[in-house]
């Protein structure tokens, strides 16, 4: 069994050597996430260059997605590193202070007393700290401790509920767009937008700086939910960020967003990357939670494309066996998996005939006992409408284009194969697609295989022929 949902883990520290890196991609790693929060142009660039090193020597394609840091609002530091507050307490975050005391301390977003009123609830440390504001004067915002707790430096600062006014392309991020496009990202992660229109702007300063990623729009924020359909139509992929988004709605609501994003995602034909803390316990342990376990599997069960690993293996001492707990985990799931066919799809009126070839390739193989799907793709969206579709038919995306097979490596069900070849000659062209899917073990004599290809050959966006073939059956006299 092939395993069909994505694994994404986030580099750092624990992982960047070429070492450990090959044997999580041996363990399964099928796109690596570079965390612009943390380091320099130049240490992304050489992990990017290391990761796409790596998996040449092993035949294969590792996609690269940067997460841009967006804007942090944080607090300022204290005089002794960190404060304990107690219910009940009085609690000042200035603005205009530079070191903090136990009695107030400074704010990296300056804006922030303009975006608070009193009855605002706000919340630092990922929760974990309440205060709820009295009063605001000047610089200063006067709160009051609902939930104490240890604080410390730098702690994040989320407004419960939503509202804060920060834009998500900060000038750090503007540059490091550049970067991206420099190390030719498949796949650009925009951390907190609000509306489409963030997700416009940095597409248009991605592909200014002559960048092609896929763009991912990571949701965190109140307004985010609200305006999900306009981030959806603006970007390629999202990502279910359940971290701050679960600061900001309570964190009870989370799973039935995830479930609604997840749908919400594959009805648009999107990309979907489920999120956070997804594996934490193994930051220190060798094995998951239960509890972990079954997070990932519902994920897998509600059609999510990827999971991802964050800390777990840029800080954590078992970043190798949390990619194979990742890949048991899905695989497990994945049996339990049903193949549908929802009323909407089966009623859709399409517009392009690749994307009714797309639809009808996968129906016609799950009623056809089809072993495999092959799909010769220029751009890689057949793929993608293709691998919308719940189906345990593996789709291979054979492709001359380094930079479709880099991107296919996030769809689920989908799985990426290098075929260059001369011809321009349909029959030719199918004949040897045939046969690398028998030489790579991916079918043999006898079965059925779908292939879907387009004419004029090599032009993008033009599938239009589709034929059903049996292995081995034009060797035969």
């Amino acid at each position: 069994m092939i395993r069909r949902t994505k694994i994404v883990a986030t580099l750092g520290p624990a992982c960047s050597d070429a070492k450990t890196l090959d044997r999580m991609m041996e363990a399964g790693l099928d796109v690596v996430r570079l965390n612009f929060s943390h380091g320099v142009a130049q240490d992304h660039i050489d992990r990017a260059e290391l990761v796409r090193s790596l998996a040449r020597t092993r035949g294969r394609a590792v996609g690269v997605l940067v997460d841009l840091q967006g804007p942090k609002i944080r607090i300022g530091k204290f005089k002794d590193n960190k404060i304990v507050l107690a219910k009940g307490d009085n609690f000042i975050l200035d603005a205009e202070c530079a070191l903090g005391d136990q009695e107030r301390v400074g704010l990296d977003y300056k804006e922030l007393p303009s975006d608070v009123a009193r009855g605002v609830t706000l919340l630092l440390d990922d929760g974990r700290i309440e205060l709820w504001v009295e009063d605001v004067k000047g610089s200063e915002i006067h709160c009051k401790v609902v939930q104490g707790g240890v604080l410390s430096n730098n702690k994040g600062i989320n407004r419960k509920g939503g509202g804060l006014s920060a834009a998500a392309l900060t000038e750090k991020d503007i540059e490091d767009i550049k970067t991206a496009a420099a190390l030719k990202a498949d796949y650009l992660a925009v951390s907190f937008p609000r509306s489409g229109a963030d997700m416009r702007q940095a597409r248009e300063l991605l592909r200014a700086a002559g960048g092609r990623s896929q763009l991912v729009a990571k949701i965190e924020r109140t307004e985010a939910i609200e305006n999900l359909e306009e981030i959806l139509d603006a970007s390629d992929a999202i990502m279910v960020a359940r971290g701050d988004l679960g600061v900001e709605v309570g964190d009870a609501a989370v799973p039935a967003l995830q479930k609604r994003m997840i749908r919400m995602a594959i009805a648009r034909n999107k990309v979907v990357i489920t999120a956070t803390q997804m594996m934490e316990s193994m930051i220190t342990s060798p094995i998951p939670t239960r509890a972990e376990v079954s997070d990932v599997a519902n994920a897998v069960l509600d059609g999510t494309d990827a999971v991802m690993l964050s800390a777990e293996t840029a800080a954590g001492q078992y970043p190798v066996e949390a990619v194979q707990a990742m890949d048991r985990v899905c695989l497990e799931a994945e049996k339990e998996a049903e193949t549908q066919f929802t009323r909407e799809r089966l009623d859709h009126s399409f517009l392009r005939a690749d994307e009714a070839i797309a639809m009808s390739a996968v129906f016609t193989s799950v009623h056809l006992n089809i072993k495999a799907i092959a799909a010769l793709t220029e751009s890689g969206n057949t793929c993608l409408w293709m691998s919308r579709l719940s189906t345990r038919v593996p789709i291979y995306a054979l492709t001359p284009q380094v930079e479709t097979r880099r991107k296919v490596t996030l769809f689920r069900g989908v799985y990426p194969i290098n075929l260059k070849t001369a011809t321009k000659e349909r029959d030719v062209l199918l004949a040897e697609a045939e046969e690398e899917l028998r030489r790579r073990g991916a079918v043999r004599d006898g079965d059925l295989i779908l292939l879907t290809i387009g004419e004029p050959i090599g032009q993008s966006g033009g599938t239009n022929t589709m034929k059903i073939v049996r292995v081995g059956a034009s060797k035969k006299p």
